[in-house]
């Protein structure tokens, strides 16, 4: 693993897979194959174990897709262990012309980003091992990220934030009354268009509801989203889209990321 950062926290230990590491954790990019498999064995654990989702290409207890081999994959590592307890993949602007577009692009119609398109980078597969989900892995992917994008000399980052619709759809009608109000205030601010569009409109949004911890995190750090949610029949979510510029994340995120 080539390492960007690290820490020596002891996050709270989760209860369904074993307790987590005391020796702390650091985050960096995986460079053999063994840690790419470990990645895509946590990417099946969480997202099928979990979630139940099901993916095509999924085999072997792990989950890899066509874009894979054309990311940078981000990773925190246990130091004492070597155990992966979390992960996000990068796709850079010129290994998505080789990989025949942004996984986005299954999902969402981007030409509304315009010329924000040319240094783009797309984060997706972002998930965290039960012990962890307490904040610290996460902080740890954003360092990695922030720092990674600052270095390729791009700006802007690209992700969809899933949203469950167990609830029938009232967490994602929270999320989008707030993002629509933010939107209509933004009118700088770039689009995309969800191909199957899910429609949160229709939905009660005066039912209480909290918006995703994950989701309140993007837009702390300075993320927007940019356009309505699309439906994802796998996960049996409804996607938003989240733009993050770099150049105007929150300052205090800039410094504690390293990159101000």
């Amino acid at each position: 693993m080539l390492e960007l950062a690290r820490t020596a926290s002891e996050p709270k230990p989760g209860v369904s897979w074993p307790g987590p590491s005391h020796g702390g954790l650091a985050v960096g990019l995986a460079r053999s194959n063994e840690e790419l498999e470990a990645i895509q064995r946590l990417r099946y654990n969480v997202f099928t174990e979990e979630l139940n989702v099901v993916f095509s290409d999924a085999a072997d207890g792990l989950d890899s897709d066509r874009y894979d081999p054309w990311c940078e994959h981000i990773m925190v590592k246990e130091l004492d262990t070597d155990r992966v307890v979390g992960t996000y993949r990068l796709l850079t602007p010129a290994n998505a012309v080789k990989a025949g577009g942004y996984y986005s692009e299954t999902e969402f119609d981007i030409s509304g980003l315009g010329v924000v398109r040319q240094e783009l980078v797309e984060i997706g597969r972002s998930c965290t091992h039960a012990d962890y989900r307490n904040g610290s892995v996460i902080m740890l992917l954003w360092s990695g990220m922030a720092k990674l994008v600052y270095e390729m000399g791009l700006r802007h980052v690209l992700g969809c934030a899933s949203v469950s619709l167990r609830d029938d759809g009232v967490t994602a009608a929270e999320v989008w009354r707030r993002a629509s109000a933010n939107m209509a205030g933004r009118p700088d601010l770039p689009r995309v268009v969800p191909l199957h569009r899910y429609p949160v409109d229709r939905l009660d949004s005066v039912l209480p509801a909290r918006v995703p911890p994950l989701i309140k995190g993007y837009l702390k750090i300075g993320a927007d989203i940019c356009g309505e949610p699309a439906w994802d029949p796998d996960f049996n979510t409804a996607d938003f889209p989240v733009l993050l510029d770099i150049q105007r994340m929150d300052p205090r995120y800039r410094k504690h990321f390293g990159i101000s």
